[in-house]
């Protein structure tokens, strides 16, 4: 029995942008009053169930942290994309710049670890 020709492979979907604010603070805004919502019960919450507020709170705390890092983290992948796209068009031209071969070589040295440059 001849074994199935697999299928061509179809192009991957487009990747689509979003704003993450959104999802954060809609995640954040949840655990903030699931939070209220236990501290509102008191007593009527079970001893054995008072995990639940630290669950909240760690939940708040990602929430403000992503919120917080989400847009560094941004700015760093498109200053790569931007200097990825230099690299490749200085190749492209033939005028690629000489460069350190490693990492921790050149004037960049201290960036990777501070971030300053200094």
């Amino acid at each position: 029995m001849p074994k199935p020709r697999p299928k061509p492979r179809q192009p991957d979907p487009e990747v689509l942008e979003s704003d993450y604010r959104v999802p954060t603070a809609l995640g954040t805004a949840a655990w903030t009053v699931a939070l209220v919502v236990f501290i509102a019960m008191g007593d009527r919450l079970d001893e054995s169930d008072r995990w639940w507020l630290w669950v909240c709170l760690m939940g708040i705390a990602l929430g403000l942290f992503g919120f917080l890092y989400i847009p560094r983290l941004l700015r760093k992948h498109d200053e790569a994309e931007r200097k990825h796209l230099a690299k490749m068009q200085g190749e492209r031209n033939g005028a690629a710049e000489p460069g350190p071969e490693r990492p921790g070589q050149g004037e960049e040295a201290g960036q990777s670890f501070r971030g300053d440059g200094d």
